[in-house]
């Protein structure tokens, strides 16, 4: 086998016309968050006059991003531009699960259980994880957040399951 790479056409499930696949996905996907934006925006009130409404700041950027995203895949279709890259999914789905878990555990299982297993939660994200350093080092956080939050900063978090209180 050679390390070389292969000069094989490569296929793709653009039309031809797509010059630059990743300018066109790209502008096509800020095209698709703007929409979303101008979507959730639509009850807010709007601008009276010289007053700015709640609505009005959401719409002009999702009018400048819908406008941005509509100029980035017009690159994507007129120039040549790099195909698309592979993204790795693996990370940033498990710092979103972290997340998720610490949002859904904070309250019924405190701010030790949940800051815990958001951590491990989070180290699944790369292949590279070693679990002895990562057990240790979590800890460490439970603990600082445990002695910051409530002491240092005076916020009233529940440190322990709700089970174990009663």
């Amino acid at each position: 086998m050679s390390d070389a790479p292969s000069h094989a056409p490569e296929k793709s499930i653009l039309p031809s016309w797509v010059k630059g696949p990743q300018d066109f996905i790209g502008g096509i996907a800020l095209m698709a968050i703007a929409a979303f934006a101008l979507w959730a925006s639509s009850d807010l009130q709007g601008m009276h006059g010289f007053s700015f409404g709640a609505g009005t700041a959401p719409r002009m950027f999702g009018i400048l991003l819908l406008a941005l995203g509509a100029a980035v895949t017009v690159v994507g279709v007129l120039t040549e531009g790099p195909r698309l890259a592979v993204y790795a999914w693996r990370g940033p789905l498990f710092v979103s699960l972290a997340i998720l878990c610490f949002a859904l555990c904070i309250r019924p299982m405190g701010m030790v259980f949940s800051a815990m297993a958001s951590f491990l939660i989070a180290a699944l994200g790369t292949a590279e994880t070693q679990w002895k350093e990562t057990i240790i080092v979590g800890a460490c956080l439970t603990a600082f957040c445990a002695l910051l939050f409530p002491y240092a900063l005076g916020l009233p978090l529940q440190m322990w399951p709700t089970f174990l209180i009663r």
